[in-house]
């Protein structure tokens, strides 16, 4: 594991090795990578976590995933493995379709605490929601909900329908000067709201890990505030660090 984050889920170990097998050539561009279930053998990872790690980096140009025959690589690993070891800053790079997500609410909503205390706001302040479930395999593994200031989501598209074809990451950026700076995440467990336990799919008594995050700009603006809500029995977070 990298020593760049304070926790990571398992699907994040396993991109990380396979972004350092592939770097050091022990899995050539072109050739297969080891098996689904061998991969969840030796991670010990269940097949909804190792599915999550290779179409991340499907996503990301990395592998190429065909039916029937196997995955395999496409390119050398194109960012560093902290880039994705943090849930909320995984969300911002990620380009949505229509098979790794499925939107359940775009729209203005009023905004409540804490969510309108990271983007500096008044409580039931308008704001605009994006919230979608992220599928791996066509598994609920994942609830996102993305609050923006308005002025920030009608610039940035944010207030788009639909799936974004473009990273959250890019469209911040690209119509403005100020630069993204930092990511600030805290992770706790609980249990699921109601409106979690349907989306997710989850069973009765399962817990879930709740990320939330605050997306800062050059200016110290808090421009995007992040929640990821993992179901309990899909994720598991590591971390290693020196003694």
């Amino acid at each position: 594991m990298s020593d760049h984050s304070a926790y990571a889920p398992k699907y994040v170990r396993i991109m990380e090795t396979l972004r350092r097998r592939i770097k050091d050539g022990a899995y050539p561009v072109g050739e297969p990578i080891p098996s689904e279930a061998m991969l969840g053998k030796e991670f010990g990872a269940s097949r909804p976590t190792v599915v999550r790690a290779l179409n991340e980096m499907q996503l990301l140009g990395e592998l190429q995933r065909e039916h029937g025959r196997g995955t395999f690589v496409k390119a050398p690993a194109s960012s560093g493995p902290a880039q994705h070891s943090r849930p909320g800053l995984a969300v911002l790079d990620r380009q949505e379709d229509e098979t790794s997500v499925r939107v359940l609410e775009i729209g203005r909503r009023p905004v409540a605490n804490p969510i309108a205390v990271l983007l500096g706001l008044a409580e039931s302040a308008p704001v605009h929601l994006r919230r979608y479930v992220g599928l791996y395999d066509s598994i609920s593994s994942e609830l996102v909900s993305l609050w923006a200031p308005l002025d920030v989501a009608r610039a940035s598209g944010l207030d788009q329908e639909g799936p974004l074809t473009v990273p959250v990451r890019q469209l911040l950026t690209a119509r403005t000067t100020d630069r993204l700076t930092r990511v600030d995440e805290r992770l706790r467990a609980r249990r699921p709201t109601d409106e979690e336990r349907k989306a997710l799919d989850l069973v009765e008594n399962e817990p879930v890990l709740a990320v939330l995050g605050s997306v800062i700009d050059s200016t110290g603006r808090t421009v995007l505030a992040v929640e990821v809500v993992l179901p309990g029995s899909l994720h598991e977070l590591e971390d290693s660090y020196l003694l």
